[in-house]
């Protein structure tokens, strides 16, 4: 519902019966008093909440709204500044009310509370966006979320995503991490973390510095139910594909063929070549490249051709796919 809505909502008995039965509302946290007062009223059995708070004309009365909803689930707050710190506060502190239900959170900047530690039964969370924002997430720093199996991560500290890792309860089954440069020595605390913590991980995105690549080979060894891994490669490494490639044929479990490469830069031929001969004799793996190079597919289409490559896609990276970070084809 867009913060420009106006529309006067009737409620007879007919629309109160529908209204009654809505159990997903997307709206903007500016609309009317009379708008907001009528779907308080009629919608209790909201179980998934999306909202766009604004810059200005933040309407309080969603604290009722959230209030007097059954059993909320999923809550998703897309926030796109800083602004209206008391307004997200008091918003924040009134979705605690639901801590034993709520089970996925999405939200695009750091909260303004601590009110995510309260979320027992979280399983699902999912921070930031896909912008380069440097801003301190530390308000997440040795939160505990003993049930999380899903953590997503766009432009958030290396340091806070590490902390969450540490304090969860083992059953992380799916990590992705996105847009946020960090050192060596961060990029193996998280390496670290990972298997240490994460042994039941069955799907990973993150960038892997040339110097953790020993590491790399760590979480492979500890990880073993791991089925798809994507790897950012830096750009400002040197990258030794063929030690790469060593350590994926060498330390991969059986459970793990599923393979995605973000580069600017390409392997050589013969660093492929290596990859796909000690491959041999595993179960074919899905490939998927992506990176602003040309590659030479011939040698792909060969390797395919002969049982090591069951199926490949590759692409620029501006012209990136319609799948999901997870999804092979």
């Amino acid at each position: 519902m867009h913060q420009n809505f106006d529309h006067q909502i009737n409620l007879n008995h007919g629309a109160e019966r529908c209204l009654s039965g809505v159990e997903f509302l997307s709206c903007s946290t500016s609309i009317d008093d009379n708008i907001l007062t009528k779907l308080t009223e009629a919608c209790k059995s909201i179980k998934e909440l999306k909202l766009f708070i604004e810059l200005e004309k933040n309407n309080h009365g969603f604290v009722k709204l959230i209030e007097v909803q059954r059993r909320l689930f999923n809550i998703d707050i897309a926030r796109h500044s800083y602004e209206n710190e008391t307004f997200c506060k008091i918003l924040e502190n009134s979705l605690i009310k639901h801590s034993s239900t709520v089970q996925h959170c999405k939200i695009t900047r750091r909260p303004s509370t601590k009110f995510l530690s309260s979320f027992v039964n979280l399983k699902k969370l999912e921070l930031g966006c896909n912008k380069q924002i440097i801003t301190s997430w530390n308000c997440l720093d040795n939160l505990t979320f003993p049930s999380l199996k899903i953590l997503k991560s766009s432009s958030v500290p290396i340091e806070t995503l590490t902390s969450i890792i540490k304090n969860t309860n083992g059953l992380l089954s799916e990590i992705k991490i996105d847009y946020i440069s960090h050192d060596e020595i961060s990029n193996r605390n998280l390496i670290q973390a990972i298997y240490q913590n994460c042994q039941n991980i069955k799907y990973l995105k993150l960038l892997i510095r040339n110097r953790n690549i020993l590491e790399l080979e760590t979480l492979l060894i500890n990880c073993q139910h791991l089925n798809g891994l994507f790897i950012i490669v830096n750009d400002y490494d040197k990258r030794d594909w063929d030690k790469l490639f060593e350590i994926l044929t060498k330390s991969s479990s059986t459970n793990l063929f599923k393979f995605k490469f973000y580069s600017h830069g390409l392997p050589r031929l013969e660093s492929l070549k290596y990859f796909f001969d000690r491959w041999r004799g595993r179960q074919p793996m899905l490939l998927q490249i992506i990176s602003d190079k040309i590659i030479d597919l011939k040698i792909i289409e060969r390797y395919k051709a002969e049982g090591i490559v069951e199926r490949y896609d590759y692409a620029y990276w501006w012209r990136k796919r319609n799948f999901d970070d997870f999804e092979w084809f």
